[in-house]
């Protein structure tokens, strides 16, 4: 493998939740470790599971990974990340300064802008100030779900550049004397990603249209930034030699076709295959078995699940979503699980049953439409709130209610305030507020974006009421009763969906915690894409079948009020048809 033989000193893994980062930057991780070279491997992932992968505990800082000599670990933790940044702020004024300023300053600086400054602050660190890692021979990062990435990656140029034009000396952060002081971090930190001796940036993808197709997203976009050295890798690459088992050849079929139509953008690109694995990939035999011989080991000794014991399939909930005539029903969960999937059966199902339906999507890397393949019904509507469509329509509103009394020093004020990188997440924010108050006379289905990100969203709120109200004269009605209306149980309805794997089960085990803590209760949980309905005989999917019971037994046993399970398709579930479909199985074969 070419990323191994002669890698570069920094790594990015990046590409669509659930497609294998975190396998393929632990797996990285360990071999060049046990090359003997120094490793710090790093997740930006909010929902990080680099502990559960490596069987270690890892904090917010490099942490030794006690079974891999040479190898170090850490969580970019951004609540952690902002507690420190916020104490570097205020900490040299506490015995120079009035409680009073003091406690104004700690205001300041508890914003959700704080929460992403302070993250993307401690990433440029690791990224623009080589002495900072200098232990190290090779720094791994593991990064959060692709439209999370792309954001992070975007922030040293959006800053650097708002620095360097900002000559108001404010910002959504207050007075920006910490920030001028990073400008040369944000700068080298831009240096190093376009720098191809030393940045490679790792596109994963499953064989899969949907996951390619945002790899070559990601490809261009990141390119126009000027990251230009980028290496694909295709993992979880299966074929066949029981040609009789109809599940094992229609999936060799897909995967074929998907590569068959492989993007432009990432035919030219240096390519390394990963075969499917026959379980999941935890702790280091696992990790090192990746780049081994034999990824691919079956194991036949688990008897087979019976039918009788798994949930119901999906349409078992509609009845129930259905009754209230109206609502809100999101979909989240770890990236790759089909949330958007899922979204969109649930709400095909509503419209088809006469009731009107939104259907939108707060994931910056959304795939609604091919969802629904471009398809139209009557009573469903199909949206995405679009990051810059929002905060445009956004900077306006301020600028006419703010900024209508202002005199023109203070529209130039504020308008170099709403320029700051914060205000579309405050747009995204409002946006999503907005659309959620239109299930008081409708249903409103929305398809989240990965844990992480999410669950920044919604830890963030009352930050980002702040926010809003530090902006604009008065906070939006949809604003204010958002955290009520999530909090209600006869108006919205979660939906947790997963794979019937580890990581997926237990990243959504600790979703639904962080939920609660916000006193909003799921109401049912989605096991998607099992093969344990049905009937395989590959040794490959009949030991991954075997593997999925202790995790749908987890669901139903441990996490869930409700489940509904979902069996994986010989077809791509995309288009009107195939999402009616989910809703009529039975998984009884």
């Amino acid at each position: 493998m070419n990323l191994l033989t002669n890698p570069t000193r920094i790594l990015f893994f990046t590409g669509k939740g659930g497609v294998g980062k975190t396998s393929l930057a632990c797996a990285t991780a360990v071999s060049l470790a046990d090359q003997g070279k120094k490793v710090l491997l790093v997740s930006t992932d909010p929902a990080s599971n680099l502990d559960e992968v490596l069987g270690a505990a890892l904090g917010n800082h490099p942490t030794p990974v006690p079974a891999v000599a040479n190898l170090s670990g850490m969580n970019l933790d951004p609540q952690a990340a902002a507690a420190e940044y916020r104490e570097r702020m205020v900490g040299p004024y506490r015995s120079l300064l009035p409680a009073a300023a003091i406690a104004s300053m700690e205001e300041q600086y508890s914003g959700s802008c704080t929460l992403e400054i302070a993250a993307f602050d401690e990433f440029s660190r690791l990224l623009g100030n080589l002495s900072a890692t200098a232990d190290f021979d090779h720094v791994i990062f593991d990064t959060a779900p692709t439209g999370h990435t792309l954001r992070l990656l975007t922030l040293p140029t959006a800053w650097s550049t708002f620095l360097t034009t900002n000559d108001t000396g404010t910002s959504c952060l207050g007075p920006l004397a910490g920030l001028q002081a990073q400008q040369e971090l944000y700068h080298q930190t831009v240096l190093s990603l376009a720098d191809p001796s030393l940045t490679t940036l790792i596109l994963v993808a499953r064989p899969e249209t949907t996951a390619l197709r945002e790899a070559a997203r990601t490809s261009r976009e990141l390119a126009a930034l000027g990251i230009l050295n980028q290496h694909l890798i295709i993992n979880g690459y299966f074929t066949t030699v029981y040609q009789n088992d109809p599940v094992a050849t229609a999936m060799q079929a897909r995967m074929t076709h998907a590569l068959d139509d492989l993007p432009a953008e990432l035919v030219a690109l240096p390519r390394t295959t990963i075969r499917l694995s026959a379980s999941n990939v935890l702790g280091l035999a696992s990790l090192r078995a990746i780049f081994g011989s034999d990824a691919s080991i079956a194991d036949d000794q688990t008897p087979a699940i019976h039918h009788v014991d798994l949930p119901p399939g999906l349409g078992s909930l509609m009845d129930e979503l259905a009754e209230p005539g109206h609502g809100v029903i999101l979909t989240m969960g770890k990236g790759g699980v089909g949330k958007t999937t899922v979204a969109a059966a649930v709400a095909v199902g509503l419209a088809e049953r006469g009731h009107r339906v939104h259907l939108s999507t707060t994931d910056p890397a959304a795939h609604l439409a091919a969802a629904v393949m471009g398809n139209s019904m009557p009573n469903l509507q199909v949206s995405r709130i679009d990051p810059q469509q929002v905060t445009s329509a956004y900077t306006t509103e301020v600028m006419g209610v703010a900024g209508a009394n202002l005199d023109a020093a203070g529209k130039a004020l504020l308008a170099e305030d709403l320029r700051s990188p914060c205000t579309e997440e405050i747009a995204v924010f409002r946006a999503f507020a907005q659309v959620v108050a239109e299930g008081q006379k409708q249903f409103v289905v929305l398809d989240t974006a990965p844990t992480g990100h999410t669950i920044l969203l919604l830890d963030a709120a009352l930050a980002y009421h702040k926010e809003v109200a530090r902006q604009a004269s008065e906070m939006p009605e949809f604003v204010v009763q958002l955290l009520p209306r999530l909090r209600n149980s006869n108006l919205t309805r979660i939906l947790i969906v997963t794979l019937p794997e580890a990581t997926p089960v237990h990243e959504a085990g600790q979703l639904q915690q962080d939920l609660r803590r916000a006193e909003i209760e799921p109401y049912a949980w989605v096991i998607n894409q099992s093969l344990a309905p049905l009937s395989v005989h590959d040794p490959v999917l009949h030991a991954r079948q075997n593997h999925e019971r202790p995790y749908i037994d987890e669901v139903v046993n441990k996490h869930a009020a409700r489940t509904a399970l979902i069996e994986w398709q010989n077809e791509p579930p995309t288009g009107i048809l195939a999402l009616e479909k989910l809703l009529t199985s039975t998984n009884r074969s």
